[in-house]
């Protein structure tokens, strides 16, 4: 019996020992975790102040090449179409197009006097865009709206 009284106290110490094993393992996982939990909530502040800094960059370099490819693509369709207006749809200024457009076709019904008057507009519009720096051209035509000359 005394063979079965130690290794039943002997199951008994290991049980103890396994189940104080298993405590310790799942404090230790439960330290792991926070530490864990921390870090990714580090990881994620600093992507997400990265992201915001990318975005602002991004933002401000399509503002920049915006303004810029606005005024050397308005400049040469202003040269090379101004007669029908196609630069000032291109600068959002619907109106002023249209009524480009009206003069050129008006041109074929008045032996092109209307039409030389609309191809006049464009290309001395074209030079002055293409001469303009590219913050004077954005705060002129883009910010301030102006249609004309």
């Amino acid at each position: 019996m005394s063979d079965e009284k130690n290794l039943s106290d002997d199951l008994n110490d290991m049980l103890g020992d396994a189940k104080e094993g298993a405590k310790k393992a799942a404090d230790k996982a439960g330290e792991f975790a926070e530490e864990a939990k921390e870090k990714a909530k580090e990881t994620f502040e600093d992507v997400k102040e990265s992201a915001s800094d990318f975005a602002d960059g991004a933002k401000e370099t399509f503002d920049n090449i915006t303004g810029e490819n606005k005024k050397v693509l308005a400049g040469i369709l202003a040269i090379l179409f101004g007669t029908i207006g196609v630069h000032k749809f291109v600068l959002g200024y619907h109106k002023e197009g249209i009524i480009l457009l009206v003069l050129a076709v008006l041109g074929v019904f008045t032996c092109g006097l209307t039409s030389g008057i609309a191809w006049a507009v464009g290309v001395i519009e074209g030079i002055i865009y293409l001469t303009k720096s590219d913050e004077e051209f954005y705060n002129t035509y883009q910010v301030g709206q102006r249609p004309w000359f």
